[in-house]
């Protein structure tokens, strides 16, 4: 088929009438599917169970240095859970603390600690005038929603094949002292699935900022989430970059065994250098006396170590792999050399993202809806929810069934195509 833009427009309204067939039957099913969101699904949750079995009643319930891990203390976490993460991290275990479930909830309190005592020494953002965030865009709704709940200016950065577009990060940083960080999802972004190059990493580590407390915010949420055995992407580890070019306390890294182990339940740590961390464990001694030990100790005992957890992603590889492939392949199929969308076969991570014609996403969104189809809002890739060319779409393969994404697929390229014909008789 030719491309939808060289049709007639009688042709296009010939085929709006057969799609529109089509659609209709889909309709009449009154399916309930849901690609909203990046969870694991039951069978990957299953795999985790033996977590549930490690620590018993009969069990010793000591650490390795001897800790009771039922009782108070050890304020950043048991030695042998900071190894398993600080591997997962690829940092030096001395420069990790770990937290509770949520990784999240270490940025949000990280950026608290920033509006309400500064950083370092540095003045409190929330007594100053303006406080700026970089945004690589598409990017992560909840990074997004952070910012946006404390009121913090956010500028959008066009992502590229290689990461954030750095000669524009690199030209705001150095001019403006109000921009205190910039957010980051270094490998198989949310959504797009790209991995930073070696050079983005050296120029994130060679940064210049204006501002003495600006940080990069580092989430490598998706640090061992491979899709492919054989096809796998490297990222350079940011901690020892920066160290390397002078400028050890310019990063935050992040990340958690959230979509590792059990997503309700996982672990949490930051990495980053000595000074930041020595902030962050004094606020720490007065907000908590700890997280969850017992939960660090289950973690650890069920993993065993970092070849254990890699292990372990292998069995949700095998899940994830013939879902996104499922996706793809109808894109491919359905949408190949049709001009009205463009997608990333991601290597790994959760996301797929789909480019539709400028301003179809919020259209295309509502009418999966109309078949049962719940997705993403248009517009979460972006800050405050706006798509400025409302063209981007988040798809989440994780979540249904292998039968169920073959209707959702359906559902959703037979969306693309009626609200791009309808985009290009000028009726959207």
């Amino acid at each position: 088929m030719p491309a939808y833009k060289e049709m007639s427009v009688e042709e296009l309204e010939a085929l709006k009438k057969d799609l529109e067939k089509e659609f209709k039957k889909i309709k009449a099913k009154g399916l309930k599917l849901d690609m909203s969101r990046g969870k694991p699904s039951a069978l990957q949750l299953n795999i985790s169970m033996g977590m549930m079995d490690v620590l018993h009643s009969g069990c010793d319930m000591a650490g390795e240095e001897g800790v009771d891990c039922r009782n108070y203390g050890v304020l950043d976490g048991i030695k042998e859970a900071k190894q398993l993460l600080a591997d997962m991290m690829e940092v030096p275990k001395d420069n990790i603390i770990i937290f509770g479930n949520s990784s999240l909830n270490v940025m949000y309190d990280t950026i608290a600690r920033s509006m309400t005592h500064g950083v370092m020494g540095g003045t409190p953002w929330a007594k100053l005038d303006k406080v700026k965030f970089l945004c690589p865009v598409p990017g992560y709704d909840r990074h997004f929603a952070i910012t946006e709940h404390f009121g913090i200016e956010m500028i959008n950065v066009p992502m590229t094949p290689t990461g954030p577009d750095m000669d524009m990060v690199e030209k705001l940083v150095s001019e403006d002292e109000a921009i205190k960080g910039i957010w980051c999802v270094p490998k198989y972004s949310n959504p797009q699935g790209i991995t930073y190059s070696d050079e983005t990493v050296h120029r994130f580590a060679k940064l210049k900022p204006a501002a003495e407390d600006f940080r990069i915010f580092w989430d490598n949420a998706y640090g061992i989430h491979h899709l492919y055995e054989d096809k796998q992407d490297y990222l350079i580890e940011i901690l020892m970059e920066c160290k390397k070019e002078g400028h050890p306390d310019m990063v935050y890294k992040f990340s958690s065994t959230s979509k590792i182990s059990f997503p309700g339940s996982g672990i949490a740590a930051i990495a980053a250098s000595d000074a930041n961390l020595a902030e962050i464990r004094r606020q720490m001694k007065i907000q908590t006396i700890g997280h969850d030990k017992v939960n660090q100790l289950r973690h650890v005992r069920f993993f065993g170590d970092i070849h254990g957890m890699v292990k372990h992603m292998r069995k949700h590889a095998d899940i994830l792999r013939p879902k996104f492939e499922m996706v793809l392949s109808t894109l491919d199929r359905e949408l190949t050399g049709l001009g009205i969308g463009s997608w990333i076969a991601p290597r790994g991570g959760y996301f797929i993202s789909f480019d539709a014609m400028e301003g179809c996403a919020k259209a295309i969104v509502a009418k999966a809806k109309e078949a049962g189809l719940v997705m993403t809002d248009a517009g979460a890739t972006y800050p405050n929810g706006n798509d400025p060319k409302d063209s981007n779409i988040r798809i989440a393969p994780s979540y249904p069934t292998l039968e169920e994404l073959k209707l959702a697929g359906e559902i959703f390229v037979l969306s693309v195509k009626l609200v791009s014909i309808d985009k290009l008789l000028g009726k959207l």
